[in-house]
């Protein structure tokens, strides 16, 4: 008999020696919480009856005992119980995810095959990041992404807040944001932004599933949208040769100060390294959000500043890593940060390079760890589902060396990235998707999965060549086993060629 599928793939799984536990009558209790999002998980998948019950009587049981490493949990299951047992209430999470993906159809009936879990993650920190700027996507779309990642095992929400075409967040602070720089998205569609109650909804949303939000403002690049507010802080666009190709290729119009920008183009816009008003501007921006959020890390972007002198770049991600360390926040800068002397030493480098690295992408991820932080790895031809996931698909964009299938999604290793850097190196991954062509959740549903899935197992599971599951042939049987639990879900993922899906 094969394993039972579980994605990600667990430290260690054993089958058992009973038969199936029935879930002709199924019960949970123990942990109050976990028992309430066990009970609507089941139901859903099942679409059953699940009833909440004390302890003794519940067929399912679940308990934070503080045994073993933060997140982790051991499940066992045997033909008339199920125990679930959490070192956190984090463990307990994750490991409700794992017994709901384990439920069996056969008929009319449901069954939890008899098995032996130890599982825990390999990476503290497991992301997914959602571009809001580019096309706007409300609470309930955020919230409903959250619900996805966190099913995965995902433990970071990084939201992509500003850029270009917009701003997206309120602040009481610079209210001229959001009321003269929110209302563009890219094609010319309509834009929006979260209020500070919107945010704080995230927030908790994100919490109770066990999530922190990391939120980014991209300076000193990608700040357009800024100068519709603060004309005063913006240089005029640096309009290359490169640009002006974008615009041919995928329509709008050139950037031009003080007009709102519904383009693709990157890398054309600029703060103002040396005006002091720019850092008051920061200061104020930075402050406002990191009162807001309650997670340890703020993302200053710091991406294709192309429209920035590097010496003025390296000053600017200075000043801009310092005011963020100086409120008690780790600062995140993508990799080109790592070029720039004076970086705080706190700061962590995101990789958005390549599997293999050019251009000297990877001398710039390794200077944050010569600084003594730590690496978020999300290699865009591997793990940025933007990308196609064939040449003909009607969604994604190509850039990042071509349409990304799901096996090469998979097949990559975090270990090897950039030489020089080992697993303690590496703070975790992070999964991007920015929504050029992303309008709805049903759009992201079909971009994201089943990659996703893929990099949630290189987020959560053994190293690979350190378990027997950690191959492409068994990930693509057990993420197809998940075909009908999507369904159930209402996730509208993209039914591979790649995959053996499952049916019931």
């Amino acid at each position: 008999m094969s394993l039972p599928s579980v994605v990600p793939a667990p430290r260690s799984i054993h089958l058992g020696d009973t038969d199936a536990m029935s879930l002709a009558a199924p019960s949970v209790g123990g942990d109050p919480a976990a028992a309430r999002i066990a009970a609507a998980l089941l139901a859903t998948r099942t679409g059953l009856d699940v009833e909440i019950v004390s302890t003794d009587a519940a067929l399912i049981t679940m308990s934070v005992d503080g045994i073993g490493a933060p997140e982790s949990y051991r499940l066992a299951v045997t033909s008339g119980r199920a125990e679930l047992m959490g070192a956190d209430a984090a463990g307990l999470f994750y490991g409700i995810q794992t017994l709901v993906q384990l439920v069996t159809r056969n008929g009319d009936t449901w069954s939890v095959p008899a098995v032996s879990i130890q599982d825990g993650p390999r990476f503290a920190y497991r992301g997914v990041m959602l571009d809001v700027a580019r096309h706007f996507h409300g609470v309930e779309t955020v919230k409903a992404y959250i619900d996805r990642a966190a099913g995965l095992k995902f433990n970071a929400l990084h939201l992509h807040l500003t850029d270009d075409q917009g701003w997206r967040i309120q602040l009481r602070s610079r209210p001229e944001l959001t009321a003269m720089a929110s209302s563009s998205s890219v094609g010319g569609r309509p834009g929006g932004f979260f209020t500070k109650t919107d945010y704080r909804e995230i927030v908790e949303y994100a919490a109770s599933r066990h999530m922190i939000v990391v939120p980014e403002i991209d300076v000193p690049g990608h700040t357009h949208a800024v100068g519709l507010a603060y004309p005063e802080l913006v240089e005029e666009p640096v309009l290359s040769e490169h640009i002006r190709e974008v615009v041919r290729d995928y329509g709008g119009s050139l950037p031009k100060n003080g007009a709102p920008y519904d383009g693709v183009a990157v890398g054309f816009s600029s703060l103002k390294i040396h005006d002091e008003k720019t850092y008051d501007f920061l200061a104020d921006v930075f402050g406002e959000l990191a009162g807001m959020t309650p997670g340890p890390y703020l993302h200053l972007g710091g991406d294709e500043a192309l429209g920035t002198e590097p010496a003025d770049f390296a000053e600017f991600v200075r000043r801009a890593s310092e005011l963020i360390a100086d409120l008690d926040k780790i600062p995140v800068a993508w990799h080109e940060a790592g070029a720039a002397a004076g970086l705080h030493d706190s700061t962590v480098g995101q990789y958005w390079g390549f599997v293999t690295p050019t251009d000297g992408m990877d001398d710039k991820a390794r200077a944050f760890v010569r600084n003594g932080a730590q690496l978020i790895l999300s290699p865009a031809d591997a793990i940025y589902l933007d990308m196609k996931p064939t040449p003909d698909a009607a969604l994604g964009l190509t850039w990042a060396n071509g349409a990304t299938s799901v096996e090469r999604s998979y097949s990559w290793e975090p270990s090897t990235v950039i030489a020089g850097i080992t697993d303690a190196d590496i703070l975790g991954i992070e999964a991007p998707l920015w929504t050029e062509t992303v309008r709805d959740l049903d759009a992201i549903d079909t971009l994201a999965f089943p990659r996703i899935a893929a990099a949630a197992e290189a987020g959560w599971s053994p190293a690979t060549g350190h378990s027997e599951l950690r191959t492409w042939d068994s990930f693509r049987t057990r993420v197809g086993a998940l075909g009908p639990m999507w369904t159930k879900q209402c996730i509208r993922f993209s039914e591979s060629d790649e995959i053996d899906w499952s049916r019931e």
